[in-house]
């Protein structure tokens, strides 16, 4: 069984977190080791500048600097946590990734897909998810799962029109790239949401479980 390398992404509030366990007991029924991780974050380096990201202090934060942390963030995730554990055959699944900064930075904060593509081109060096499943949910359902956090970060503060952008950016994205991307609809029952994923998994990874 070869590695794999798949990220949920989706709003916050879509049930990522959910998914990212069933999907971890599905390989580990099979056998795989699995490794889970998150963007921002995943490595102590990755975690300092998670701190800085999401420090609802921190409002004023250039919409370039804020893409290019987390490209920072990313490039140590891979250098020191993707890349060697693919390389040992393992399943690793992460909470966010490339896209998430697509999504936010590219198209919701209209720096560009292009630019975020390319600063992430330089860190990642070509590295892109074998798949990638987007949950989706309308930005308001996703803020109104959140209602009852009491310390919302920096993005979570961020006003409902940012949110359904994002959520569109997300919709847009999938279009794009339908051969990596599984949209699903995140108000489904848990349950049938992961059949779904593995059904896509055994589809399209034939030397896999």
């Amino acid at each position: 069984m070869r590695g794999l390398f798949i990220t949920l992404e989706g709003m916050d509030g879509s049930g990522k977190s959910t998914q990212i366990n069933l999907l971890e007991a599905y390989f580990k029924s099979r056998g795989a080791e699995v490794v889970l991780t998150r963007e921002p974050g995943g490595t102590v380096i990755g975690e300092e500048i998670r701190s800085m990201l999401l420090n609802r202090e921190y409002a004023e934060m250039a919409e370039t600097t804020e893409a290019l942390l987390y490209a920072a963030s990313r490039a140590q995730l891979v250098e020191e946590v993707v890349r060697p554990a693919l390389a040992e055959g393992k399943m690793v699944i992460c909470d966010r990734f490339l896209d998430s900064s697509l999504a936010y930075q590219g198209i919701a904060r209209e720096l560009g897909v292009e630019r975020v593509v390319s600063i992430n081109d330089f860190a990642l060096e070509g590295l892109r998810p074998d798949l990638t499943i987007f949950l989706d949910l309308q930005a308001e359902e996703g803020l109104k799962r959140k209602k009852d956090q009491k310390d919302l970060d920096r993005m979570e503060m961020e006003k409902v029109d940012f949110h359904r952008k994002v959520s569109d950016a997300y919709r847009f994205l999938a279009r794009q790239d339908s051969a990596r991307i599984l949209q699903l609809d995140a108000s489904q029952d848990q349950e049938e949401i992961h059949k779904a994923i593995v059904e896509r998994i055994r589809k399209t990874f034939t030397d896999g479980p």
